[in-house]
C-alpha cells in the first residue's frame, strides 16, 4: 500500500497537482505604481492554451486600461520606461485588431470599477512559462506585466494608444 501511496503521489507531481504541496510552476507578480506604493499583484500559471494571469489591483483610476506583458523585467519608477516595450519575439505589430498582429505580451483590457478595484482572468496564448522556448516569459532580461493609464485600442502599433505607465511588477520565478 505505501508503494502505491509513493507512485501515485509520484503521478501527481508530474502533473503539477502534488500532493499536498503548492504549484511549483506559480509565479507571483507584484505590481506598484510609480510612488513604489504596491497596488495589486498577479499569478501566473501554465495554462493548456498558454499562461493563465490572474490580476488583482486596488487604487487605480476607474475605466479600462490597457494591460500589457513588456519585454524587459525592469520596473524603475516614475515612468516605467525600463520595462521597454510590449514582449514581441514573433516580431508583430501591435493588437488584435491589427492584420499584422498581435505581440506576444498584448493583453486585454483591464477594466478597474468606481471603487478603484479590479480583478481579471485572462490567458496570454502566445507565451508560456517553459524556459527552453522563445517566447518564455523568463528571458534573459527578464518580462514585466504593466498597467497603463488609458485603454488599449487593439490597434494602433506600437503600443495601442494606451498612455503612460501607472503600475508596474517584474514577472521571475
Amino acid at each position: 500500500m505505501k508503494y502505491m501511496t509513493v507512485v501515485a503521489c509520484g503521478l501527481l507531481l508530474m502533473s503539477n497537482a502534488g500532493c499536498g504541496q503548492a504549484d511549483a510552476e506559480a509565479i507571483k507578480v507584484e505590481l506598484s505604481n510609480p510612488q513604489g506604493v504596491k497596488v495589486g499583484n498577479a499569478t501566473l500559471t501554465k495554462d493548456a492554451g498558454g499562461v493563465k494571469i490572474v490580476v488583482q489591483v486596488s487604487q487605480l483610476p476607474p475605466g479600462p486600461h490597457g494591460f500589457h506583458i513588456h519585454a524587459v523585467g525592469k520596473c524603475k519608477p516614475l515612468d516605467f520606461a525600463s520595462a521597454g516595450g510590449h514582449f514581441n519575439p514573433q516580431g508583430k505589430k501591435h493588437g488584435a485588431q491589427n492584420p499584422e498582429g498581435p505581440h506576444a505580451g498584448d493583453l486585454p483590457n483591464l477594466t478597474v470599477g468606481e471603487d478603484g478595484t479590479a480583478q481579471m482572468e485572462t490567458v496570454a496564448a502566445r507565451v508560456t512559462l517553459d524556459s527552453n522556448a522563445a517566447n518564455s516569459l523568463f528571458q534573459p532580461d527578464g518580462t514585466s506585466l504593466v498597467i497603463h493609464a488609458n485603454p488599449d485600442d487593439q490597434k494602433t502599433d506600437p503600443a495601442g494608444n494606451a498612455g503612460a505607465r501607472i503600475a508596474c511588477g517584474v514577472i521571475g520565478k
